[in-house]
């Protein structure tokens, strides 16, 4: 039975590449954005949605102002606005584009970490006790975003947010006061960043940096420990800059003890999730393709949703399909 199901995935994912190229091309394009209705100076994007149909970023008004940004092709570029200050930028944005998060300033003048969304607008996301705080990433669906936020004693801490928890600090490395979350898994599962110290004059100090990965059932990990057998000759993993959609590839840069240089870096992690493998029991069985049928048609970034673009159809099937049987 798994045989004969098996043979036939790989007959459908054949037929489907074969179609595929008969009848389609790719087509290379770029598109500027320019600036809002062609007023201002500059414009600068930092993400993307899954389909490239949804840009943010930031543009600097004729006032002379940086605002965040949000530009579709059929409506061009949308000021995000702020929080009552002079400044505002769009540093990530969801899978399908609805959820724009980044910084602000306040009318104080304190930069916040915010979300965007058509219905709600720009949200601030508060902070863990002190004035001030930053988002950098969020997930696929849009319910998670991570960033840094101050605490009350003025430490500067990675924190994840979710709307019916609010934020949660993620703490720190050992030896370490401050941490900072750069990314997050599409399920939001999985963060990463560094936690460093300080110098004399108040800055960050990425020399003595430590990249870290957070996980719901793990907490904080210094990657330079779990890690250990991959760095013996002295490189170190400073700060984790971005984390694929399954949690299991790693980026960022740190010290490369072989070039005796600062390097960027690719960190496999091991399949966390083997391809496939919908209930994440090493197997990818009737199960996971059960898993899939009864969730067929339906929308939203989750396990079944195996290619992480919004809606489980034939494309997730045929994943279960052409790996069925692999690790059983």
């Amino acid at each position: 039975m798994k045989q004969a199901t098996q043979t036939m995935g790989r007959a459908l994912v054949s037929a489907l590449v074969v179609a595929f190229i008969a009848t389609a091309g790719w087509a290379q394009s770029i598109t500027w954005l320019g600036t809002l209705r062609g007023r201002g100076t500059e414009s600068y994007a930092f993400d993307v949605s899954a389909n490239g149909s949804v840009v943010v970023g930031q543009w600097r008004n004729p006032a002379g102002q940086m605002h965040a940004f949000r530009w579709t092709e059929t409506s061009g570029m949308q000021d995000l606005g702020t929080l009552g200050g002079g400044r505002s930028e769009a540093y990530d944005v969801s899978a399908d584009g609805s959820v724009v998060v980044g910084e602000s300033r306040n009318f104080a003048g304190r930069q916040r970490a915010f979300r965007w969304t058509a219905e709600n607008g720009m949200q601030d996301l508060g902070t863990l006790g002190g004035e001030e705080s930053e988002a950098y990433g969020v997930s696929a669906d849009g319910r998670v975003v991570v960033g840094w936020a101050q605490n009350a004693a003025g430490q500067l801490r990675a924190f994840r947010w979710m709307a019916e928890s609010g934020m949660q600090d993620l703490g720190t490395l050992s030896g370490y006061d401050h941490s900072w979350a750069l990314d997050v898994s599409a399920d939001g599962s999985v963060v990463v960043g560094f936690a460093s110290l300080l110098n004399e004059w108040g800055d960050i100090d990425l020399q003595r940096s430590r990249a870290f990965r957070w996980t719901v059932l793990g907490g904080m990990e210094d990657l330079n420990l779990t890690y250990a057998d991959l760095l013996t000759d002295g490189s170190v993993l400073r700060v984790a800059t971005a984390v694929s959609p399954d949690g299991r590839y790693i980026v960022g840069w740190g010290y490369n003890a072989t070039t005796e240089r600062e390097e960027a870096f690719l960190l496999d992690t091991g399949a966390l999730r083997r391809e496939g493998d919908v209930n994440g029991d090493g197997c990818v069985d009737d199960a996971d393709l059960l898993a899939v049928l009864l969730a067929f048609g339906g929308q939203g970034y989750r396990n079944e949703d195996l290619n992480w673009d919004g809606i489980i159809d034939d494309a997730d099937l045929l994943i279960v399909l052409f790996h069925f049987g692999n690790g059983c």
